[in-house]
């Protein structure tokens, strides 16, 4: 479509869901003024930080979003946190609208006794330390030599992979080896992945599990592995199968982790003291206990309590409008479901919404100044993708052998290396 005005839109995070709809907003208002804010100094964020080091496939989608930047489609803002730098509402005034693309960052903590215990992790804060993330510098992998990991969604299955692997299955990924190296200086014995539903209704996606079936490392046993009913979906036939493949006897034995997987069981408690000892779950009917000296969860996500757009995310809904000029997308929007895939059709539904409220001029320019018209002290602490273009050649050049890029976990290192 064609604008009818010149609009300055403000996009809260540049990770693929602000990306995405940026994408649309530029072809479909070529004339309006597009800023990405970011709090950390690279772009990208779920791509960089959150998709698993060893899967540089899913990380190439970044390919398509500099182009974004080069092109001047849109301008990246990093190193500005919104609720530190500046208020949502100095960017309402500034800008005609204002999109929340921000998403959940929080693991979604178990809801039972116990959970508080050392020794329970989160399956998020664990992959952002394998990607350098630098709010996760300082955890270090003593999970011990029983692992739990209860969920058997695709970050589950991230997790598990990363437990079963050794160095030799991250060549040419930008995995954080010094993490890699203290958890495999003293790597899990024993791994159980614990699923509430049965293997054919469980989240995984069945490429995932025949990913780690192809491993030469760890044995999988199982005895609750059921096998869908004759007119299953092809979803739940697809997951099952490959369930199946991997937990089959006649797989050869292999060095690495011995790895059960329950199905169908519901964890009750944590057990413990002073640090974690067992977890005990709810399988079909019977309570059990699991022997534990870690607890990795991966049941989802949620919003920092202190978050500055905690209660405007707190509810997922259909429609990405939250007030006049203010609206969100990605998990902001829906909730923590769906993957990158889903981060885009999310973003095209929200860019039509905006299209449709200016057809009916219910968004408008209002003369509003946009980025410029911030204040000196927010414009001048902003990173540019100019100055991301300088950190992520740092980060290549300095790359280990086998690594593509070599990341710095330290923010102010990066803001300065940014900055040359």
């Amino acid at each position: 479509m064609s604008s009818p005005a010149n609009l300055h839109i403000a996009i809260i995070g540049a990770g693929p869901s602000g990306c995405y709809l940026a994408q649309a907003l530029a072809r479909g208002l070529p004339e309006s003024s597009i800023t990405i804010f970011d709090r950390l100094a690279s772009p990208f964020g779920l791509i960089r930080y959150g998709v698993a080091a060893d899967h540089q496939h899913t990380k190439a989608i970044t390919r398509q979003f500099e182009r974004l930047f080069t092109s001047g489609a849109a301008r990246f803002a990093g190193n500005i946190e919104v609720g530190r730098d500046l208020t949502l509402a100095d960017l309402r005034e500034h800008f005609d609208a204002v999109v929340l693309a921000s998403g959940l960052s929080v693991d979604r903590p178990l809801d039972i006794p116990g959970s508080e215990l050392p020794g329970v992790f989160g399956a998020g804060e664990i992959t952002r330390a394998l990607n350098s993330h630098p709010e996760s510098a300082a955890l270090r992998p003593g999970f011990g030599s029983d692992v739990v990991v209860v969920g058997a969604g695709n970050v589950a299955l991230d997790i598990l992979r990363f437990l079963v692997k050794d160095a030799s299955g991250y060549e040419e990924s930008d995995v954080n080896d010094e993490f890699l190296a203290a958890y495999l200086s003293s790597p899990a014995q024993r791994v159980t992945l614990a699923s509430r539903s049965l293997a054919p209704e469980s989240k995984g996606d069945p490429q995932m599990i025949k990913e780690i079936a192809a491993l030469p490392r760890a044995s999988y046993t199982s005895t609750t592995l059921s096998t869908p009913a004759s007119d299953a979906e092809r979803p739940a036939a697809a997951r099952s199968a490959a369930f199946h493949e991997l937990l089959s006897p006649e797989r050869a034995a292999a060095q690495g982790p011995a790895v059960e997987i329950i199905f169908g069981a519901t964890p009750t408690r944590i057990l413990g003291a002073d640090r974690v000892t067992g977890v005990e779950f709810a399988v079909g009917g019977e309570s059990t206990v699991v022997p534990a000296t870690s607890v990795i969860t991966a049941v989802g996500f949620t919003s920092a309590t202190d978050d500055t757009f905690s209660q405007l995310t707190a509810t997922p809904a259909g429609s990405g409008r939250l007030g006049e000029g203010l609206y969100r997308t990605g998990w902001a929007k829906r909730g923590p479901s769906g993957a990158i895939p889903e981060n885009r059709a999310c973003a095209k539904s929200v860019s039509e919404e905006i299209f449709s409220d200016i057809a009916d001029g219910a968004l408008t320019a209002g003369n509003k100044p946009g980025f410029a018209g911030l204040p000196a002290a927010v414009r001048d602490r902003a990173i540019s993708y100019d100055d991301w273009l300088r950190l992520d050649a740092h980060e290549r050049s300095s790359a280990q052998t086998g690594r593509v890029r070599t990341k710095t976990s330290d923010h102010t290192h990066m803001v300065n290396i940014a900055r040359g």
